[in-house]
């Protein structure tokens, strides 16, 4: 089999797996879980195989023509290169493991037909994306993952959370989706074609007119999937839905699609200066930012949401500077060891029963009855927070690397100015990523705290909870944490050497000067959240054994966590706004600790410039409709009711009476006559 045909089948194993699974769902229900699984499974080996054979050679192209357009026609193009077949790698890695763990996480799920198959859509649409040669079909996968992702985040629709969530994950990533488009038909129409190569050709021969423009339209819909400042707001939400779709979504798919394309695009990006300047802004306030939210968040979720928005700025900011090679990079290794944390924390959510983690810091049992959690958990964070020698250090070391390189000027076409915004701004984040990742494994993984302050108070019931919920983890769920733990410890070391020759040869891996800033800086975010977290212990606070909440043994992951969502807010809210001495966050934070909790009041302030102008401008205009306009529709209406009214009192049904009329009208026209004469 041809190489071109093996690629071809990768997304579309997926796409007829959902296909069935909607199919048979509910006539046939037992093939429903191999349906979710082989051709998931399948798909990832024959991207194995693909980057196998494509390895470090020329690209591979193919097409077909789909339809002539009148002017810039819409080819089936395939495209693959070394970049393109190791992302479409990790997307099987990761949704192969995503539908293993949802087989047990979601094994009593009512609805696990229609989840599945739309999981198997998600990922074929994102492998649609990564393979395809042109934008148009690039275009059609962008958009399935969007249409996925509503129903998918709006899985337990029977909450609140969940319907507001999916709503809002699909109308603020549309609003980017808009200027996108616009920007996709902008640049077909200075290069005069929508392949890929065809762009990249034209860029190269100074052929696009408007750069500064089209640039910035791809950048809005970038931001809107990618989840970057301004249009970010929607993914800490979206975390009402499923964990193992939370895995999905922040590790391979979705947010992934956006730095996919600007890497695919990046020389029409740095044909502009000010669109270099505008990314690098919005990555370093993403990356800082969002690294102070996750600080001070108390659902587990939503700390790990929060970290990926910031990874995702680190991506950005190498893009900025002019580097795809250490923006992909890092998107590879955070692709595993973000995928490995999400499944951690649901195994933590479904053996606790609650997101919360100031209710898990009082569990004494917590990691007890899951140890393989803790450790996974534990490798995933110190990835997370680039120790060395864990994947996450060399690849976000690549990205400082690069923006080290741009701020001394020898980056082409990069101003240094740009460099230094992203290099200060990853510097700053590498330290509150080291804090809020031990603040989140000290919060969640580490119970001896609760047993060390109820030693020194006595053995009072009231300050720690046995966790309630499973008595223990699945061991197909644990395998899966494993799985992911392999390429979390060991890519990076490996990459770093070996993936310049499928990229281009541009070197990878840190300098001396960026990776001892950087240890330093994450040692130093470790140091002082376990500090402040030790000397907590002795202050602890009581809280209520009845502030925690307690799931029937017997519930299963997928209902536990459903029930902790609907109730999070309601049970968890005076643990969460309570000062608790043993929250570093709140410490570390200080007065900033409530406005960093709520994301900056960023959802306020869209409320008040746009939701409320619009519902204002929705009342007005149902005013005018009902109040002005049906009024002169009444009107005109009711005009020939009244004429027939009186045309029917006419109508006696007398024939005496309309000859009378007959005759008093022609005496009337002769009169009028005589006297007009």
């Amino acid at each position: 089999m041809t190489l071109t045909a093996i690629a071809a089948l990768v997304p579309l194993l997926p796409f007829l797996g959902a296909a069935a699974g909607l199919l048979l769902g509910r006539r046939a229900p037992g093939f429903v879980r191999p349906l979710a699984v082989l051709p998931t499974a399948a798909a990832f080996v024959l991207a194995a195989v693909t980057a196998a054979r494509q390895g470090t050679g020329a690209p591979t192209d193919a097409s077909h023509r789909l339809t002539v357009t009148g002017s810039v026609p819409i080819d089936l193009a395939l495209h693959l290169d070394g970049f393109s077949v190791l992302i479409a790698v990790l997307v099987g890695l990761v949704a192969t493991c995503v539908q293993l763990y949802s087989v047990s996480y979601m094994r009593h799920d009512a609805r696990y037909p229609s989840y599945a198959a739309l999981v198997s859509l998600f990922t074929a649409a994102m492998l649609l994306v990564v393979y395809t040669g042109d934008l148009m079909v690039l275009l059609v996968g962008w958009e399935v993952m969007g249409i996925c992702s509503y129903f998918l985040v709006g899985h337990y629709w029977e909450t609140e959370a969940a319907r507001a969530a999916s709503l809002k994950a699909f109308l603020v990533t549309k609003l980017g989706d808009v200027p996108f488009l616009l920007g996709v038909f902008a640049l077909a129409a200075d290069a005069h074609t929508f392949r890929i190569t065809g762009i990249l050709d034209a860029t190269a021969h100074g052929q696009l007119h408007h750069p500064t423009v089209i640039a910035l339209l791809l950048l809005a819909g970038v931001a809107g999937k990618s989840a970057q400042f301004p249009l970010h707001t929607w993914l800490p939400d979206a975390m009402a839905g499923p964990t193992p779709v939370s895995a999905l979504i922040h590790a391979a798919t979705m947010v992934a699609a956006g730095i996919y394309l600007v890497a695919r695009l990046l020389p029409v990006f740095t044909a502009s200066a000010a669109a270099l300047a505008v990314l690098a802004v919005m990555a370093a306030v993403t990356m800082a930012g969002s690294a102070l939210a996750a600080l001070a968040q108390d659902d587990i979720k939503r700390v790990l949401a929060y970290s990926t928005i910031g990874q995702l700025g680190y991506m950005a900011g190498a893009l900025a500077v002019g580097d795809r090679d250490a923006a992909v990079f890092h998107l590879l290794s955070h692709g595993a060891f973000k995928a490995l944390l999400f499944l951690a924390a649901g195994a933590l959510i479904q053996i606790s029963g609650t997101n919360s983690l100031a209710a898990m810091s009082r569990m004494d049992d917590l990691t007890r009855r899951a140890p393989d959690v803790r450790w996974t958990m534990g490798i995933g964070l110190a990835a997370l927070a680039a120790l060395p020698p864990l994947s996450g250090f060399f690849s976000k070391e690549s990205v400082l690397r690069a923006a080290e390189h741009a701020s001394e000027g020898r980056v082409a076409h990069v101003p240094s100015a740009v460099g230094w915004t992203v290099l200060v701004a990853g510097l700053v984040t590498a330290l509150l990523t080291a804090a809020y990742a031990t603040r989140l494994f000290l919060l969640a993984g580490t119970p001896p705290l609760a047993r060390r302050g109820r030693d020194q108070r006595g053995d009072d019931p009231a300050v720690s909870a046995p966790a309630a919920g499973r008595a223990g983890v699945p061991a197909v769920m644990t395998g899966v944490l494993w799985v992911l733990a392999v390429p979390t410890v060991a890519f990076g070391g490996l990459a770093y050497r070996e993936l310049p020759d499928w990229f281009g040869g541009a070197p990878l891996g840190p300098t001396l000067l960026t990776s001892l800033l950087g240890t330093l800086l994450a040692l130093a975010g470790v140091a002082v959240v376990y500090a402040v977290w030790s000397r907590a212990a002795a202050t602890r606070r009581a809280v209520p054994a009845g502030a925690v909440v307690t799931a029937d043994p017997d519930d299963e992951p997928a209902l536990v966590e459903a029930e902790a969502i609907a109730t999070h807010e309601e049970i968890y809210g005076d643990i969460a706004a309570a000062d608790d001495p043993a929250d570093p966050g709140r410490k570390l934070l200080g007065p900033l600790h409530p406005l960093a909790a709520h994301g900056f009041r960023l959802d306020a302030v869209y409320s008040a410039l746009f939701v409320r102008p619009v519902l204002a401008a929705a009342s007005l205009v149902r005013f005018l409709d009902r109040q002005v306009v049906e009024t002169y529709v009444r009107g005109a209406g009711g005009t020939p009711g009244l004429l027939g009214a009186a045309v029917r009192k006419a109508q006696s049904g007398n024939v005496q009476t309309y000859l009378s009329a007959l005759l008093a009208g022609a005496v009337v026209l002769a009169v009028l006559v005589a006297v007009g004469g």
